[in-house]
């Protein structure tokens, strides 16, 4: 489905597209983290050795050991990601959708923070040239024209990223090459010495990590796009990567030590040690690649939210694709709630140097996530216990050091991220748990006890007929057990006959893009079951998979669609459908519910009116569909006792 196969082998194009996807977050940290490192304090060799090796380390152990060659094998059918990392390993435990919801949550809001950083800091290389630049209304301007395009689809757009992004690395290698000649001994910086001097010796030198960090925030990334790459190109690919940012890292530092500058003084050396002559074509070539980096970033929300609706872990919401190659989607409220979230933090922190400071805490908490559910992938494929210990051990301290270093950033403006991840995961606790409960008070009864009413109602010509054909969707999974408000709808409620009742129920499988269906003959030509296995990433075209399995049931014979009616029968008319949905909403009764439960429910049912009907997420024909309300009740009713009274 979608472009999730294609580049998977090693290739030229497969490197170029993966250069262009994958790299964007991670490849414009250069624009920002030597000047998050120094900030306000003085250059000194301890602190640009003790920051280069810091940034070569983390990228060594975080990036390149933990995602590239270790996380990157932990793939469900080719797909990477956290909740496709969660779909391989919930069935070890209830508990592990807690981490998902915590880094699924925690990746939207690096979403969020990531334009506005990554665009500021681009633009902000235009004051060098003049000083009275908006560069605040440049950059509010750029986001909103991505997230406008964003409904037109971005597949053509797409095409050019790949060569954009190698002249930007390209770029960045050459520069750094340039300016290490000027202080050469900027090389000692590899040496681990000089990272745990700096973490240890150098004054407040801990707490520098949070700024360190922001060379690996795009490391996620790599995972979530292993699905549009494939893991031999982003190996091999991240070999030129690493190195062309390396080599920027040193040049910026060798530049700082050659300059003779004391202080920054709100200087990027970035830009500084761009000779004055190709300052314009550095900076739009910067700004392209920060434009991308954001691209990268909303496809990758897109994919997050639609991943949240299929596992149900977020309210249903209404998913288009624009591209002709169905690959890439488009969530509308997903994309303004996005651009919404990036213009607030455009106008709140108005710098790319303040925004620094939020940026960072959400990443580790979704690279913590990341760490727990890696952690019982590698058990369930059953590695030594020393293995899955010393990965979480070395990989875990990492991140709680980052976590621990980002935390003293949370004064300075660290809370919004925080918060922009609790209000994202609060959704996903309610919807998911608010289902557990309500599931609780579902009824469901024994098909097989129905299944004669339900023929001698098809067989009834006194009864009207409802439609020939009658389509239940019914919630329930277990294959002998029917969902009571459908017996209650044909039988009771008003008999509707029909001449063949199908019970459509939907599995979510872990695997992303399955693609099955099932078919149970209860009674003959009267009564199907019908069960769609349908992968996490497939998209709920409910009513083009029923025509399909209707017509392959045709071919074999299996059931006859034409109408029963003979003037349209000898015509050969097919007969009509028609799908029953129920509505459900909770009635006031909560006797059986905790003052926690109550809460939950109520924000689940609040939250209901701003999702997606069924009707619509499954497209079915809004002509051929009943919705009927079916009240949901905790109310056991057993004290209620009328007592009559004589006349």
């Amino acid at each position: 489905m979608g472009n999730h196969s294609h580049h998977q082998k090693l290739s030229l194009a497969g490197l170029l597209i993966t250069v262009g996807i994958i790299y964007g977050d991670i490849g414009t940290s250069p624009l920002y983290v030597m000047k998050a490192i120094i900030g306000t304090r003085l250059i000194t060799e301890d602190l640009i050795f003790g920051g280069l090796s810091c940034v070569f380390w983390t990228l060594t152990l975080q990036t390149t050991i933990k995602y590239v060659l270790i996380t990157l094998r932990a793939d469900n059918n080719g797909e990477g990601g956290i909740f496709s990392l969660f779909t391989l390993v919930r069935r070890r435990g209830k508990w592990l959708v807690a981490p998902a919801m915590l880094g699924g949550a925690s990746l939207i809001a690096d979403g969020i923070i990531t334009p506005p950083i990554s665009v500021s800091s681009a633009i902000e290389g235009l004051r060098i040239i003049d000083p009275a630049l908006p560069t605040v209304g440049i950059s509010m301007a750029i986001i909103t024209a991505l997230f406008v395009v964003q409904q037109f689809g971005t597949a053509k757009i797409g095409q050019a990223f790949g060569p954009i992004m190698v002249l930007w690395f390209g770029m960045l290698a050459v520069l750094g090459v340039v300016n290490i000649g000027a202080y050469p001994s900027v090389i000692k910086a590899f040496n681990p010495y000089y990272a745990y001097h700096l973490l240890t010796a150098f004054p407040q030198g801990f707490w520098l990590l949070g700024a360190v960090f922001l060379c690996t925030t795009g490391a996620e990334a790599l995972y979530s796009d292993l699905g549009h790459c494939g893991r031999p190109n982003i190996q091999f690919s991240w070999g030129f990567v690493k190195t062309a940012l390396l080599l920027n890292y040193m040049g910026q530092g060798a530049w700082l030590l050659s300059s003779g500058m004391q202080t920054l003084n709100g200087i990027n050396p970035f830009y500084a040690m761009m000779p004055k002559w190709f300052l314009p074509m550095g900076i739009g070539v910067a700004t392209a690649a920060a434009i991308i980096a954001s691209q990268a970033l909303i496809t990758g929300s897109f994919t997050l939210f639609s991943e949240a609706i299929k596992l149900h872990l977020w309210p249903r919401l209404a998913i288009r694709y624009p591209s002709e190659s169905r690959g890439q989607m488009y969530i509308p409220t997903a994309n303004w709630l996005l651009w919404a979230g990036c213009m607030f933090i455009m106008w709140h922190f108005q710098e790319s140097s303040h925004m620094e400071a939020a940026y960072g805490i959400a990443i580790t908490l979704a690279m913590l996530s990341t760490t727990i559910l890696l952690a019982q992938y590698l058990r369930r494929m059953e590695y030594s216990t020393g293995v899955v210990v010393g990965t979480v051990a070395v990989f875990g301290a990492i991140e709680v050091g980052f976590l621990i270093a980002n935390m003293s950033k949370l004064h300075e403006g660290g809370w919004i991220t925080l918060v922009i991840s609790f209000v994202l995961g609060m959704v996903m606790v309610i919807w998911f748990n608010a289902r557990i409960i309500l599931a609780r008070f579902a009824h469901s009864v024994r098909i097989e006890d129905y299944l004669p009413a339900l023929r001698d109602l098809a067989e009834d010509r006194e009864v009207p007929k409802y439609s020939t054909h009658l389509v239940y969707l019914n919630k329930v999974p277990y294959p002998h057990q029917v969902d009571r408000s459908i017996i209650y709808s044909v039988l009771e409620k008003q008999p509707k006959r029909a001449d063949i009742y199908w019970l459509l129920h939907i599995e979510t499988t872990d695997s992303p893009y399955t693609m099955e269906y099932e078919v149970e003959h209860l009674v003959p030509d009267a009564v199907i079951r019908l069960t769609f296995y349908l992968g996490f990433r497939v998209p709920l075209h409910i009513n083009a998979f029923f025509r399909q399995v209707v017509c392959d049931l045709e071919k074999n014979d299996e059931v006859d669609t034409s109408s029963r009616y003979i003037s349209l029968k000898n015509n050969q008319i097919t007969g009509d459908f028609r799908f029953v949905v129920f509505e459900e909403y909770l009635s006031d009764e909560y006797d059986r519910l905790t003052i926690l439960q109550r809460i939950i429910v109520e924000a689940y049912i609040f939250l209901k009116r701003f999702s997606l009907s069924i009707v619509n997420e499954f497209e079915l024909d809004l002509s051929s569909v009943t919705v009927e309300k079916v009240p949901i009740s905790t109310h056991s009713h057993q004290y209620l006792k009328l007592k009559r009274i004589e006349v």
